[in-house]
């Protein structure tokens, strides 16, 4: 079988991935050089802890079961098991972390409510005040900026991938063919549009009322840090966020512990991540309401920053880069993702949300057993 990829992203690059290792013949067409979006501007966190439960959950597992033996094939993803901590300070976000822990399927999530001192044994960075940790060991990371480059190496040495970059396909010619702006048609079996947060040409033609928005966040990366920050972090907002916390405990903390002015106002919560060159990478923000300011906005970057450096205890290393990026998210936000057939022998793979770089290879793998590849 021949299949085609439209989309350079992490979710298409996934695809590819599982089209070579069952034995077919992959072309991924990519309208940048190299991708630009979602899949580089992110965490590169392989992100188990915050996920709903049921087939989101599922998925995030074998995901994260899927990211580690491609880890183990492809070295430069820098896939490193860090697991993650969620400190907290005071009884309100206290019992929001143990209700977590307490949830039935807690240790499939890694879950584990730590003192302050066993977080600190955990990640001796963490030097700022708190009481305590959720503790989460199935948590992982993978270096967004790079992964897709070295997905494609490993598979150009199957002898049976090729990528076309700087073409943006514009239209269908035909069962499993797609004709891009330079005129040329590329053909096959079946095609794949994993477009990403690019939701209009093509895509809105082939889908018109697509159950799918875009969200814009904010982010910041800073020079290496010094030391080893041996897990991601996160603050006790992320609780308000990811659906993994829901709880009474929750309920609680949402009257009668606001956030603050800022982040409520930028729907924030910290995530940090180290880089393998020891930088931070350090976020975010959520925007919803179209259109997006072009801009970006200071005040996010220096809550930010406060935040991350209470849990430290140290000023952070100079910021070295802030960006903004743009992903698909399906309005359904329980659904892990909308994969729907646009045409014959055309799929549209899309809206995984903040969940792309955790579930791609889990999204990809139910892909190819549905289409029967």
């Amino acid at each position: 079988m021949r299949v085609i990829v439209v989309g350079g992203g992490v979710v298409g690059t996934m695809h590819a991935w599982q089209a070579v290792q069952r034995g077919h013949e992959v072309v991924q067409i990519e309208r940048e050089a190299e991708a630009r979006g979602a899949s580089l501007r992110n965490f590169g966190q392989i992100w188990v802890s915050g996920r709903a439960g049921g087939e989101e959950l599922e998925t995030a597992l074998r995901a994260r079961e899927l990211w580690e033996r491609i880890g183990a094939e492809v070295p430069g993803l820098g896939f490193r098991a860090i697991g993650s901590l969620t400190p907290v300070r005071n009884a309100r976000e206290y019992a929001v972390a143990e209700a977590a822990a307490a949830r039935p399927d807690a240790a499939a999530r890694g879950y584990e409510l730590v003192t302050a001192e066993q977080a600190r044994k955990i990640n001796p960075a963490l030097r700022g005040d708190f009481g305590a940790a959720l503790w989460c060991e199935r948590d992982a990371a993978v270096e967004p900026r790079t992964a897709q480059l070295h997905l494609r190496e490993a598979l150009r040495a199957s002898g049976r991938y090729t990528f076309v970059p700087g073409r943006e396909v514009r239209a269908l010619a035909g069962p499993g063919a797609v004709r891009d702006d330079h005129g040329y048609i590329h053909r096959g079996d079946i095609v794949v549009l994993a477009t990403g947060a690019w939701l209009s040409g093509l895509v809105r033609e082939l889908a018109h009322d697509l159950p799918v928005r875009r969200v814009r966040l904010q982010m910041m990366q800073t020079a290496p840090l010094g030391e080893q920050l041996t897990t991601s972090v996160a603050d006790a907002d992320s609780f308000r966020y990811y659906p993994a916390y829901g709880s009474p405990a929750l309920d609680a903390l949402n009257a009668e512990q606001a956030q603050a002015p800022t982040a409520a106002a930028h729907k924030m919560q910290l995530l940090m991540v180290q880089r393998q060159d020891g930088g931070l990478t350090i976020g975010d923000t959520h925007e919803y309401e179209h259109p997006f300011a072009f801009d970006t906005l200071e005040d996010p970057y220096e809550h930010l920053t406060e935040v991350a450096e209470s849990f430290l205890g140290r000023p952070l290393p100079k910021i070295r880069r802030r960006w903004a990026g743009v992903y698909a998210q399906c309005t359904d936000t329980t659904r892990v993702v909308h994969r729907q057939q646009v045409a014959e022998d055309v799929w549209l793979v899309t809206g995984p949300g903040g969940r792309g770089m955790t579930c791609s290879p889990a999204i990809a793998e139910t892909t190819a057993n549905e289409l029967g590849w």
